[in-house]
């Protein structure tokens, strides 16, 4: 095993940083903090490690290692291994920088990281695409030692760069390009390896994503044997972003085909695929907690929700407020959506209060201008808010203190 590393270790050091794109995260190399990047499979935590280790001026000061490298089998015991190869191939060295990539895959990894950082290095970089998992790990084992980054697929505006698209928000020719390219966001999504794929491909590279994550972080990780009632779910849910999720109703639609499930494993089956980025949820807003159990569902990537939903492409509003609900998970913002008479799609919650109110539809017309209007209005009044913004496709106007802009964009301003 020892020498399995130094042959890691030294490949590493001898091939130098693989090419990268700069993401537009702000990722500080020297915080004195062990720093996590948590996110879906495939969303580009490995390559801000790169980007990261671009920063660093001697290589060889760097020890990468990929926990799901099929040549290395760690467990609690045999961590230490990675320091011996490393000191043995490098005896002199003093200051280093550690990167870890899929740490969670090791059983009681954060002692490990912790005794690093207490007597190695303060210069540790760990990604990991289980969020309960290292959150849980993070706030037992590492607290007060960590600072933590969550890493989605492409923002718009990243997008944008990965093709090399100007940022011309002004121009007629530069907004008519920009609004070419979030059409084609709306259908490719934002993994970086899918954004210069043609669509064959696209779709290819996509169904190997979902069934990464359907057969190891949730059939494995959790040890599902009930393996049909979870395709049928993560398939419904996927089908179904942007909206209300009923777990009373799947499990009556499961129960018709015969499959035994309780509504107990679904409402599992919800948490396990958030864990796993698969999907993230928005709660009804209350005023008490214990009320907020409403939830409405959405794809961390609208393309996996097409990849599984045929019907989901001729419903462009829920495609659009699927993107702007990641976009304000990418802000880390506190989201809710908000109903009285009407409804109102996302508020924001800062500390104790609401401070912003979004609507979001394809286009701003009579047959929608009422709930649309009334919808943000209640949210606004209820807040005392004094403006709201409606997100279309491409309109763009004022009513009072009503902003109406096109999501590209909001996306890029």
């Amino acid at each position: 095993m020892k020498n399995i590393l130094k042959t890691v270790i030294k490949d590493f050091h001898k091939n130098g940083i693989p090419k990268f794109r700069n993401r537009a995260i702000d990722i500080p190399i020297n915080s004195g903090k062990i720093v996590s990047l948590i996110g879906p499979r495939r969303a580009g935590k490995t390559y801000l490690l790169y980007q990261l280790m671009s920063n660093i001026p001697d290589i060889t000061d760097v020890i990468y290692i990929n926990f799901e490298d099929e040549r290395l089998q760690f467990d609690a015991e045999n961590l230490n291994l990675i320091l011996e190869a490393y000191y043995e191939l490098y005896p002199d060295k003093k200051e280093i920088y550690l990167f870890f990539d899929e740490i969670q895959e090791v059983n009681s990894w954060e002692k490990f990281v912790r005794r690093l950082y207490d007597s190695v290095s303060k210069q540790i970089f760990i990604t990991g695409s289980s969020s309960k998992l290292l959150n849980k790990e993070i706030a037992t084992g590492l607290r007060g030692r960590t600072v933590s980054f969550n890493i989605l697929p492409l923002s718009f505006k990243e997008y944008s760069s990965f093709k090399d698209v100007p940022s011309d928000l002004h121009s007629t020719k530069g907004k008519a390009v920009l609004i070419r390219e979030f059409k084609e966001y709306m259908e490719k999504g934002g993994f970086p390896e899918i954004v210069n794929a043609d669509s064959l491909l696209s779709q290819k590279i996509l169904q190997s994503y979902l069934d990464v994550m359907i057969f190891r972080d949730l059939i494995e990780r959790h040890e599902i044997s009930n393996i049909t009632a979870l395709k049928y779910f993560v398939k419904k849910a996927l089908s179904n972003c942007a909206k209300e999720f009923s777990v009373h109703k799947v499990y009556n639609e499961l129960k018709s085909q015969g499959i035994k499930i309780s509504k107990d494993s679904i409402y599992e089956f919800i948490d396990f695929c958030e864990d796993a980025f698969i999907l993230s949820s928005v709660s009804l807003f209350s005023e008490s907690i214990a009320n907020q159990t409403t939830k409405k569902i959405y794809s961390i990537d609208i393309a996996l929700s097409r990849l599984v939903s045929f019907s989901l492409s001729k419903d462009l509003g829920r495609i659009l407020e699927n993107i702007v609900q990641i976009e304000l998970r990418r802000k880390e913002k506190e989201i809710y959506y908000f109903r009285d008479k009407y409804e109102c799609d996302f508020i924001i919650k800062e500390k104790d209060s609401i401070t912003e109110a979004f609507q979001v539809c394809l286009e701003f017309n009579d047959d929608n201008e009422e709930r649309e209007i009334e919808g943000l209005k209640e949210a606004m009044n209820k807040f005392k808010l004094k403006k709201g913004i409606i997100l279309t496709l491409d309109e763009e106007k004022e009513l009072d203190n009503i902003k109406i802009i096109p999501v590209w964009k909001w996306l890029m301003e």
